[in-house]
């Protein structure tokens, strides 16, 4: 049975993720409700706007029905935004955030959108060479500390972590056509490989 892998449908670039997760063997699905999320065998919490994501996360009471699949070792993948939300620091910062991965995060520490920039990553357990990976207002993980593992950085920081079964990544494979990193997220889930 293919895993239902969720994508956190409340604001920011929820397609690119779903037409990735398309080429994969999943169910991809767009979720912004309790029991649509309760469903997932894992979760995506996409780029966008950090404050406005958890704000609505808030606003419709998802994070019992994001923390049930934490708490049930399912994968949660955040990207850009999303991994500014799972980390339990936030530079200078007292906005929402659930809080979960074991790291500091600075916001839109690049620069601003005319500053955005794509490379090459060697990722630690992805095979067929460098990931591509596109930074937008990109975050930076300024401290992954105890737990957290780094899997890729860019200029002696990083830039995709995993903490058990979190991911959290401040670039954007969704949008050029990498899918390694989802296929590492789809490795994660409980019994899908198996």
């Amino acid at each position: 049975m293919l895993p239902r892998i969720g994508v956190l449908a409340l604001q920011g670039d929820v397609e690119e993720h779903l037409a990735t997760l398309a080429q994969l063997p999943c169910v991809p699905a767009a979720v912004k409700k309790d029991a649509d999320i309760r469903s997932c065998d894992g979760l995506i919490i996409p780029g966008g706007e950090s404050t406005t994501i958890g704000k609505l996360i808030q606003r419709f009471e998802l994070e019992p029905a994001i923390a049930g699949l934490h708490e049930a070792g399912r994968p949660i993948f955040g990207t850009c935004a999303g991994v500014i939300l799972l980390a339990n620091e936030i530079v200078g910062s007292d906005q929402y955030r659930l809080g979960w991965l074991n790291a500091e995060v600075e916001r839109n520490a690049y620069g601003r959108q005319v500053d955005s920039f794509e490379t090459d990553l060697p990722v630690q357990g992805v095979e067929g060479g460098p990931v591509r990976a596109v930074f937008i207002r990109a975050p930076i993980i300024r401290a992954a500390r105890e737990g957290c593992e780094v899997l890729a950085s860019f200029d002696g920081l990083p830039v995709l972590v995993r903490q058990g079964n979190l991911l959290g990544a401040t670039f954007h494979p969704e949008l050029v056509g990498e899918t390694r990193i989802h296929r590492l997220l789809l490795s994660l889930c409980p019994g899908a490989w198996g």
